[in-house]
């Protein structure tokens, strides 16, 4: 594979946007390093073109008609290398140098398989780029189907992010889909993406956003989506002491103030957790959620999330350095597993301890500040990173996206902020997703 063109831009008009994001895919194409005739491309668009998004892929799908395969969604931000647009009104493309026959893309009117095909019997899905609707009923169960229909069980991506239409973009095979038929590309709910095999090599990791402010208890009494009980002791009782605050001193509003600052880390009953009791830190198997309200009558804690006993649970709140400090962490990794020229080339996947997908078995030493020394070159990245990351959380304008670049190197990148990150077949929040495609898989 070839580096990924790629193009992004910001006008308030979607058309001059796409032709200043056209002029430099064109431009990239005709360097040697590039890849000249991509058939695949991923298309990112801020909330502000939501209602245009059928008359842009149209244009670009004139303007590029070598690129027969779209996939992409909305966010309130989109991404490229060392810069973000947030909250205003832009776009991101990247184009793919994949081989059509290793690739898929699907939609809820042309799905992957429900069971990966055995080896020989045509394409069959590695992992998946997924985007999808946070509205769709029972996601959480449609992920883990989505990753059940994958060899390795991976997926990454995130969910629409829209003030207005939450719109997917699926287009396949000259315009169509088998099953598609008349569709037009743009589609709004359930999920999309793009699948693929196992010759087509990645390295994924996800960054957490959130540090604990207090220790690590087991679930032990739950009912639906509320907790009753910590280790024993009333749920609520639990919080107001790891926040220090009372709500039977006459004036509640101090308390409720920090309840709203504080969120719940959620681990799966049965998976040790990873980091917190290591680093006080979390690690990638935690999921953090909202906190939706207080039970005064029971003394529990409702979350934005179904819980049941034996599930391990942490309160936190964002936390910049900490956001700051993993970030560049996952990226020194990936580099990491790149570096090792003595290294043969291996093709993913083999799972690993921090939540991603290991591209050569073993690393060697590397800091997140030095310029990427790769064996194998990275040909593109895609970021997908929580809404709440973006922008100021990061201590300035495309502060996020500057230490990837950092850590990185100038390889192309496009991605969007999500309203909730997807990887492995968990829905994250307040993370960040980062995949890279690695020559040579």
């Amino acid at each position: 594979m070839k580096l990924f063109p790629t193009g992004h831009a910001t006008h308030p008009q979607w058309r001059m946007a796409a032709a200043l994001a056209l002029a430099q895919l064109r431009a990239q194409m005709a360097l040697p390093g590039y890849a000249s005739a991509p058939t695949l491309g991923l298309l990112y668009i801020t909330d502000h073109y939501a209602s245009e998004a059928q008359a842009l892929l149209d244009y670009l799908s004139g303007e590029l008609p070598e690129v027969t395969d779209w996939s992409g969604t909305v966010g309130v931000g989109v991404s490229a290398n060392n810069a973000e647009y947030f909250d205003e009104p832009a776009l991101s493309v990247m184009l793919l140098d994949v081989p059509a026959d290793q690739y898929r893309v699907f939609s809820g009117v042309a799905p992957l398989p429900a069971h990966a095909p055995r080896p020989g019997a045509g394409f069959v899905a590695h992992t998946a780029l997924v985007h999808a609707d946070g509205h769709t009923p029972e996601l959480a169960e449609l992920l883990t189907e989505m990753a059940a229909r994958t060899e390795s069980g991976y997926l990454f991506g995130g969910l629409c992010a829209s003030r207005t239409a939450s719109v997917q973009f699926a287009v396949g095979g000259d315009g169509n889909m088998a099953g598609q038929g008349g569709a037009s590309g743009v589609f709004d709910g359930g999920l999309s993406g793009v699948a693929f095999d196992a010759g087509v090599a990645l390295v994924s990791r996800v960054t957490q956003g959130c540090q604990p402010v207090g220790a690590l208890h087991t679930i032990t009494a739950a009912q639906d989506n509320v907790v009753l009980a910590l280790d024993g002791e009333p749920a609520l009782d639990v919080l107001l002491d790891t926040l220090q605050v009372s709500l039977d001193n006459g004036d509640p509003q101090p308390a409720l103030r920090k309840v709203r600052a504080t969120l719940a880390g959620l681990v799966s009953a049965g998976e040790q957790p990873q980091g917190q009791r290591r680093t006080g830190h979390f690690g990638t198997d935690t999921r953090v959620r909202h906190i939706v309200g207080l039970d005064g009558s029971r003394r529990g804690v409702a979350l934005a999330d179904q819980v049941e006993p034996g599930m391990h649970l942490a309160f936190c709140q964002r936390n910049v350095a900490a956001a700051r400090a993993d970030l560049m962490r996952i990226c020194a990794e990936i580099r990491e597993e790149l570096s090792p020229e003595e290294l043969e080339p291996a093709p993913l996947v083999s799972s690993d301890t921090q939540g991603g997908l290991a591209a050569a078995p073993g690393a060697s030493s590397g800091h997140a500040g030095a310029p990427p020394q790769t064996g194998r070159p990275i040909c593109g990245a895609i970021y997908v990173s929580c809404s709440g990351r973006g922008g100021p959380h990061f201590g300035g304008p495309s502060a996020e996206l500057q230490i990837v670049r950092h850590a990185l190197g100038d390889v192309p990148l496009a991605g969007f902020f999500a309203g909730g990150e997807i990887a492995h077949h968990h829905l994250y929040g307040y993370t960040g997703v980062l995949t890279v495609f690695v020559a040579g898989g």
